[in-house]
């Protein structure tokens, strides 16, 4: 089976009990009533994204969908937690891509998300056999990704929380949800 459209989630949960908070995290992600199978990273060759929407449309309660998922959580108050999916498509659409997942304590969401494109980006560059110097920053890396004219796309998607005040369970996932 290869999955033929991708849509991105994001969410968060806070609760008295961490397994009801990583709940309220799915439900709050609209993912809450399938049984998610977590896979590694690669985007499929000719896989289109979708919008969140149309992908839960085209799924069914109970059904069991993979995905990549990004997952962190506290009941340390005030701490800040992130949950990231990066990924990175290549120029020519025969070619898989990646999907990365960044999990981050101390790191503001907008961080955590480059984080985690650049890892996309960087395993992407890898496997296309693209010369870069992983001491470069990751604007600076990008851009020779995009140059090489074999990278087309980066982007990411991130959720991000401080803990409750109160030392209530918070958790905040990010995930590439596909369909088959």
């Amino acid at each position: 089976m290869i999955p033929t459209k991708m849509f991105f989630v994001k969410g968060v949960g806070i609760h008295k009990e961490r397994l009801a908070s990583f709940e309220l995290a799915l439900r709050d992600a609209g993912i809450e009533k399938f049984n998610l199978v977590h896979v590694s990273s690669i985007f499929p060759p000719g896989c289109k994204i979708i919008s969140k929407e149309e992908g839960l449309r085209l799924l069914q309660p109970g059904q069991i969908v993979y995905c990549v998922m990004a997952k962190n959580e506290t009941n340390e108050p005030n701490r800040l937690i992130s949950a990231a999916i990066g990924l990175a498509l290549p120029h020519e659409k025969n070619l898989y891509g990646y999907l990365a997942e960044h999990h981050a304590y101390g790191q503001k969401g907008e961080v955590a998300g480059e984080y985690a494109e650049d890892l996309a980006a960087t395993m992407l560059a890898m496997t296309l056999g693209i010369p870069f110097d992983i001491n470069q920053a990751w604007k600076e890396r990008e851009q020779i990704y995009k140059a090489s004219g074999h990278i087309i796309k980066t982007t990411h998607i991130v959720q991000s929380a401080e803990g409750h005040k109160d030392g209530l369970w918070t958790t905040v996932i990010a995930a590439a949800i596909f369909v088959p």
